[in-house]
């Protein structure tokens, strides 16, 4: 019978080390055996036979009794790995983002490590002297911030430790950064719901997006309304509490008077949970509210008239982040800005206004 060639233990655990010492672990100094015998429950003997292997393949350099081995120059790796440390908008509700699992794994894949935080954005209240707190006690050398407020980024900008905006109010504030370049399939969106007789448009975001100064796609999207001829107040762009409670209350004021004939919804879950707002008050979409949803997603893919919404690829977002985060690796400074594509789709959730007086 043929021998099918399984590594033994020790055999095991030197592919290991010399694995995590080729993408950059460890730079220089190898941990000792009795570190190593503890993080991958093995004995010493085990390990130290491991350590042996890499020895005679001129990986390691010896250093004598008792001291710790040295990683050969020739074989370090350049790039360091990371501990990134993701600071989301709001827990619930960005952790089983597509988009956001798609960067965990494309960073883990690439070397980096993600560091899971107990707070977000919205328990920190978007507050920068409680952010800068929360980070100063947090053990990562690198930061991505998803959908940040101006004040959040602003003082991340300011800091050495590298940060990154995914998103968020970053238009001015000198941070590298990516985000879908949605202005203009605002613009058109707008202007698509203007020339059906849409005057009542209402934009549904975050406050972060439109506090202190609104965002590119927000003022894009007043511009709009202005060039037409139309209201652009807090009717258009109203504020309200980032809860559930808060966000229904806002939708239940909405219509409690004189309801919009449109609504531009952000985020796909505030777009769905609309859907159901609208479904329980007996309003037809799109005979008696038109609605567009600012992104694509999977959750909607099955929806039967298509949804009117915002394409963009989510893969050059991805990518860029990766970048980044490879060029702080090697010590490169990098704090480009970068806008990928994004185009509005037409879809069978918008139409021309009710002839209906109340409309």
């Amino acid at each position: 019978m043929s021998n099918p060639g399984f590594l033994s233990i020790t055999d095991q655990v030197a592919e290991h080390l010399r694995s995590e010492i080729l993408r950059g672990r460890w730079s220089i100094i190898l941990p000792g055996k009795h570190q190593l015998a503890a993080e991958l429950g093995v004995n010493n003997k085990t390990v130290q036979g491991a350590l042996k292997q890499l020895e005679k393949t001129g990986l390691l350099l010896p250093q004598g009794a008792g001291r710790k081995r040295l990683i050969n120059p020739r074989h370090r790796n350049t790039s360091r790995a990371l501990r990134i440390a993701l600071l989301l908008n709001d827990h619930e509700l960005d952790e089983k983002i597509k988009l956001v699992l798609e960067i965990k794994h494309a960073l883990t894949a690439a070397g980096h490590t993600i560091i899971t935080l107990p707070k977000s954005l919205t328990t920190l209240r978007f507050d920068p002297k409680l952010v800068a707190a929360f980070v100063r006690k947090t053990e990562a050398n690198a930061w991505i911030i998803f959908a940040g407020s101006r004040g959040v980024l602003e003082w991340f900008a300011s800091q050495p430790v590298p940060a990154f905006a995914l998103f968020g109010n970053r238009v001015g504030v000198k941070i590298p950064s990516v985000s879908p370049n949605k202005p203009p399939a605002v613009t058109e969106a707008t202007r698509h719901l203007i020339s059906l007789g849409h005057r009542r448009i209402v934009l549904l975001t975050r406050r972060a997006l439109r506090l202190p100064h609104p965002t590119a796609g927000v003022a894009a999207y007043l511009d709009t309304l202005r060039e037409h001829g139309c209201q652009a107040g807090e009717f258009n762009l109203p504020d309200w509490e980032e809860t559930n409670v808060g966000f229904h209350a806002c939708l239940h004021s909405l219509f409690k008077a004189t309801p919009p004939t449109a609504l531009i919804v952000d985020e796909v879950t505030y777009f769905v949970a609309t859907m159901q707002f609208l479904l329980f008050q007996g309003l037809r979409v799109p005979a008696d509210v038109s609605l567009i949803c600012t992104d694509d997603d999977v959750a909607l893919s099955h929806c039967d008239p298509p949804v009117a919404c915002m394409r963009w690829d989510m893969r050059p977002v991805i990518h860029r982040i990766v970048q980044w985060a490879a060029n702080i690796s090697r010590g490169k400074a990098d704090i480009t800005q970068t806008l990928t594509p994004a185009e509005f789709v037409p879809g069978g959730t918008i139409g021309p206004v009710s002839n209906s007086p109340s409309r």
